[in-house]
């Protein structure tokens, strides 16, 4: 009875083992970065080279790694029809402290090129509400990356 009830789930996801949770959490979050950088419908160097480091930091990639997490990242954001199926997963397996450093690397990923478009700035508290980040952090953590930002051009 149990090999039937294992075997017919097997069917259910094509017989592919289920993801590593850690995979998970990588991809949802360069699904939803892709997803971010794209939203203004012009995706520029410096939010490109910013999402690229920051996954790299966070992650610890290598330069292949990131192009495997990026492709896949890509094809994720194209076939999802919302931003839930990435958040639930981060949500799920991310404690509150690691879901507000996601919110402070997509705000670092909106101000990279100088300026925030509407969408971004919807994008990112829409996401922050998925993953249970709250208006008042939000808020802070904005306040907190343009205040680095900041910091970095004068000392730049």
């Amino acid at each position: 009875m149990f090999d039937a009830l294992k075997a017919y789930f097997a069917d259910l996801t094509g017989g592919a083992p289920a993801p590593a949770p850690e995979d998970e959490v990588r991809l949802a979050t360069a699904a939803l970065m892709v997803h971010l950088i794209g939203i203004d419908g012009t995706v520029s160097g410096p939010e490109q080279a910013i999402c690229r480091r920051l996954l790299m930091r966070h992650f610890d990639l290598d330069e292949a790694g990131l192009a495997a997490l990026l492709a896949a990242a890509q094809s994720a954001d194209r076939e999802a029809v919302d931003l839930y199926r990435f958040t639930a997963v981060l949500k799920r397996r991310l404690p509150s402290e690691d879901r507000q450093a996601l919110v402070e690397m997509f705000w670092e990923m909106v101000l990279a090129d100088g300026a925030v478009h509407e969408f971004e700035d919807n994008t990112v508290w829409r996401l922050a509400e998925l993953l249970d980040v709250g208006t008042r952090d939000r808020v802070l953590i904005r306040k907190k990356v343009e205040a680095r930002l900041d910091k970095s051009e004068d000392d730049g």
